[in-house]
């Protein structure tokens, strides 16, 4: 058995599924920096490397997942369950996964990529968790890309009972459950070069202190804004 071989027949294993086409597990850990060398022309075809199958990956853990929170927290409302679902299928969250069946050791990735440290690389190792859950898909059906994601998500989906919080929506809440109006929140500042731009939003709500938060985007500065007001009341946050 050759290396690589080896190296797919381990991380079959460690996926408890045994692939009729082992192609589509090398694809799943090939980086798109190896697309196009040492296959024939033949098999130069789009999804050599992982991205067709992240593709993929990424809409099957979203419905494995979705029936899953349906499952297991069947009297929550749509919005608690929305909440849950993103949590469970952001990249923070395939990090984990990819960690736990050492996706960077398996990556496949060209010189370059891996000098620059590709086998940590969160993105990366998103990505093709994502692909693998795909290939899973392709080679054995629902059944195992389900089989998988139940294993290996379990911990996460019982980690926080209570669904996790958007800073902004907690913080419309609170203010409501006390009578007061919805938070305001004003674009006070803008700073920085165009392609790296900083906003500073204040965000005011009746009878505080009003308090101001930097960051990359309008969206993360009102969160980030809204994180601290919250804070500052005494408020937690279920992440």
């Amino acid at each position: 058995m050759t290396g690589d071989a080896a190296d797919l027949a381990e991380l079959s294993a460690k996926l408890g599924h045994e692939f009729a086409d082992l192609r589509l597990l090398s694809d799943a850990v090939t980086h798109p920096s190896l697309s196009g060398l040492g296959r024939s022309t033949a098999r130069r075809a789009p999804g050599f490397a992982y991205e067709r199958l992240e593709f993929l990956g990424d809409r099957v853990l979203g419905l494995v997942v979705a029936a899953w929170l349906l499952e297991r927290f069947p009297d929550e409302p749509e919005g608690h369950l929305a909440k849950r679902h993103a949590a469970l299928v952001r990249r923070e969250a395939l990090g984990v996964i990819a960690d736990e069946l050492s996706l960077g050791r398996h990556l496949r990735l060209s010189q370059g990529e891996a000098d620059q440290g590709g086998r940590t690389n969160r993105a990366i190792l998103a990505d093709c968790c994502e692909a693998v859950i795909g290939a899973l898909y392709l080679d054995g059906g629902l059944a195992s890309a389900q089989a998988l994601i139940r294993r290996y998500w379990a911990p996460l989906i019982e980690r926080a009972a209570p669904p996790p919080q958007d800073a902004k929506t907690a913080l419309q809440e609170w203010a409501q459950g006390r009578g007061k109006p919805l938070p305001v929140y004003e674009t006070v500042g803008q700073s920085g070069p165009a392609h790296e731009p900083q906003f500073d939003v204040r965000v005011t709500v009746e009878g505080h202190e009003p308090v101001t938060a930097r960051a990359g985007s309008k969206r993360a500065a009102e969160k980030l804004a809204a994180t601290t007001m919250l804070q500052s009341v005494g408020v937690p946050l279920h992440d």
